[in-house]
């Protein structure tokens, strides 16, 4: 038996049911609707879309696999290198650490800038009047007082290569750290190209943070240099950035490091109120941005970086609530998130087209720098970036945008989903959407029911669902739908692993399953945007993603169906024994989803004296609806009725208003919700661990009080 350790992989705990003959959890769908949707007869992809049918897809995977360095240098020659451009022997690798040390190397020795392809690649190629972004304010009908609404890519280069210059006169240099601690604001995407054109690693912090989350990660990369605003609006709720930012450095300065230059962008102004009360700007070490790029040229020279150079560090959650920083390098990212930005979403970036892509997510996660910044960028993709939030100042603001900007391709998560989805559909059909051609979703599994749901109300069954599959670690998309002929859709699943991505499931034993079954995802060999290690940890990089040898380990499990289709069940800890029985929690969620009273559930296991475990679930109900011991009782009978008996909560927590506890990424931390579940009012700050990613702190008081048989919602 395998020990998995660092994530709590224990596999006893993952349901290899396939492999032992008996039934799988069913999806739970509904037997009057279908399991498979074609694509839309109205969706048409551009017609210089490079795969078009799944047959060519299937015929490049396999090339992509077994020679893998021929197939992507193909790809990384579409870009500009300085010198020599990548050839066929392009990639090397260990992913067992009894053979030395875990590496990936893909196109080392050739030289290339992220920043010059994402812009003047295109400008040099006469595209510089493009406007490839306009951005929507917090408020409805706002204009930024101190910046541009929309950039042409001429305007983003200069503007990147002023900041740049300054930069470099604050003394920063390449394999230097920047922290971005901004709002979703172009200028972040300023900022992190900025970084790139001189070879610094730029790390963003998403601005929802707190002091200590700040401050850990400037510590934990060493960066002198931080890039912030003087603070923002989020709906009715004023973010002071800078302000935080002078709360963190004093705690960054007792961690051993040093901040000598912090440059503030002016957005809401000194003379804002909130901003005068919530920072200082201390003489010597912060700038005014505005003041430190004016007598600056917008002519620079470009820091050409090997492929293997660092790009950025991304910092994603780690099981010991230490976050992780995800080390990215340059070519390999670069190559694998602009073509899985061009086949994934296939927006028409030819000159001329109407094509308007938007993605919601924010520049603090890796969504955000993939498909918000650097791919479409690379492609020269036309986009809309939202300074705001989704349901500000009602939950037709999405809807409102699509119609404004004429957005045809919008990118988004299942949790925005659910919470729209809940607020009702007169907020969807009263905006026209004649625009969308194709949605998008990524960052947890997307229940069937929310599926369909974004299937047919919000695109009208005529645009196509991407739900593709990937992590901070990935770079880019791993397991995805193509928009292209004959790609069917099944409602919850991620379908196909993309190029280069040899995706296998592991049994308890380490082995791999063949044909359906159900075990630990995991990736065979290494695609050109993977991690790179994890910032200064090499130890717990190899024991995280490397104790299989020879397989990166995603830390999911994931069902195959009889047609290779991917079900990404959940991570690996999310699976609750009772009473023998091994049951994934996102089945139950997706059953509970269906009723026609809830909005969200999230399922957890407690232990328990006779069944080992048994399950809770917490319930945020669509707004309308009362909670009440009836409906605890229909939630029940409705689980055994979809799942069997073995399957019924045996609690059922009702939400209050503030509901469930979500990172300010979307995602529920169950962890959270599995020590309420336990302990209920007995439980201590301690207990709960890290809840500084929390958007929404005051829902766990509530649940507490829930837990315990206090509060009702």
């Amino acid at each position: 038996m395998l020990h998995w350790h660092s994530r709590t992989m224990v596999l006893h705990s993952v349901t290899f049911l396939a492999r032992q003959g008996r039934l799988l959890a069913p999806r739970c769908f509904s037997s009057a609707e279908p399991s498979r949707y074609s694509l839309p007869e109205a969706w048409m992809p551009p017609r210089d879309h490079e795969v078009p049918d799944v047959d060519t897809f299937k015929a490049m995977h396999r090339e992509s696999l077994q020679d893998p360095g021929k197939f992507w240098a193909s790809f990384a020659r579409q870009y500009v290198w300085k010198g020599a451009p990548p050839g066929d022997n392009c990639v090397d690798w260990n992913f067992d650490p009894g053979q030395g040390p875990v590496f990936i190397n893909w196109f080392k020795g050739c030289k290339t800038n992220l920043a010059y392809n994402c812009l003047d690649r295109h400008v040099e190629a006469g595209r510089g009047d493009e406007v490839v972004i306009q951005c929507e304010r917090n408020a409805e009908g706002e204009e930024a007082p101190f910046q541009s609404d929309s950039y042409t890519l001429l305007e983003l280069r200069d503007e990147v290569n002023k900041l740049a210059n300054a930069m470099r006169k604050l003394g920063v240099k390449k394999g230097d750290r920047v922290a971005v601690f901004m709002a979703h604001v172009p200028e972040t995407c300023i900022a992190m190209l900025a970084c790139t054109r001189i070879g610094a690693v730029h790390t963003v912090v998403f601005g929802g943070f707190g002091k200590d989350a700040l401050a850990g990660r400037i510590i934990d990369c060493g960066a002198q240099v931080v890039l912030t605003q003087d603070g923002v609006m989020r709906g009715e709720k004023f973010v002071p950035l800078k302000g935080i930012c002078d709360d963190a450095l004093p705690l960054v300065e007792s961690g051993g490091n040093e901040v000598h230059s912090v440059v503030v962008l002016r957005r809401l102004g000194a003379d804002h109120p909130a901003c005068a009360e919530s920072m200082e700007m201390l003489p010597g070490r912060d700038h005014w941005w505005d003041e430190l790029v004016a007598d600056e040229s917008t002519e620079t020279e470009t820091e050409w970086v090997d492929a293997e150079d660092p790009a950025f560090v991304m910092y994603t959650s780690g099981s010991t609530g230490k976050p992780k920083g995800i080390l990215h390098t340059t070519g390999g990212y670069m190559v694998g998130a602009g073509t899985s930005f061009r086949h994934t979403f296939a927006v028409d970036t030819s000159m001329g087209s109407k094509d308007v892509y938007f993605c919601t997510a924010d520049f603090g996660w890796i969504v955000g720098h993939s498909y918000s910044c650097y791919g479409p960028l690379l492609d020269a993709a036309k986009q809309v970036i939202f300074e705001g939030i989704p349901g500000h100042p009602t939950p037709a603001r999405v809807w409102n945008i699509v119609d404004k900007y004429s957005v045809s391709h919008l990118y988004t998560s299942p949790t925005a989903l659910r919470a729209l989805m809940g607020s009702g559909d007169h907020h969807i059909t009263q905006a026209s959407r004649a625009s969308l051609k194709l949605l998008a979703v990524a960052g947890e599994p997307t229940n069937p029911k929310v599926w369909r749901w974004c299937y047919n109300v919000v695109g009208g069954a005529r645009c196509p669902i991407v739900d593709n599959f990937w992590q901070t670690e990935c770079g880019s998309q791993i397991i995805s739908p193509l928009p292209i002929e004959g790609w069917d859709l099944k409602p919850g699943s991620a379908t196909l692993p993309y190029f280069g991505v040899n995706a296998v499931l592991l049994d308890e034993s380490g082995q791999e399953i063949d044909g359906e079954g159900e075990g630990l995802l995991a990736i065979k060999g290494p695609w050109p945007s993977a991690l790179r290690g994890i910032w200064g940890d090499q130890q717990r990089f190899e024991d995280t993603y490397f104790s299989v040898p020879g397989y990166y380990l995603a830390g999911d499990s994931a069902r195959r169906d009889e047609d290779g289709y991917f079900w990404i069940v959940g991570r690996v800890d999310d699976t609750v024994i009772v009473s023998g029985h091994n049951i994934h929690t996102s089945d139950v969620e997706s059953a509970v989803v269906q009723h026609q009273a809830v909005a969200e559930a999230a399922a957890v296991g407690v232990e328990h004296p006779i069944k080992g475990q048994c399950l809770h679930v917490f319930v945020q109900l669509v707004v309308g609806e009362v909670s009440s011991s009836e409906l605890e009782a229909e939630l029940r009978t409705f689980v055994r009725k979809h799942m069997g008996a073995f399957a019924a909560p045996d609690e059922v927590h009702f939400t209050t208003s503030n509901g469930l506890p979500k990172t300010r990424s979307g995602k529920i931390m169950r962890r959270v919700l599995r020590e309420l579940a336990a302990k209920g009012s007995a439980v201590t700050p301690e207990d709960l661990g890290d809840t500084s990613t929390l958007a929404n702190p005051e829902a766990i008081q509530d649940l507490i009080d829930v837990c315990s048989g206090g509060a009702q919602p």
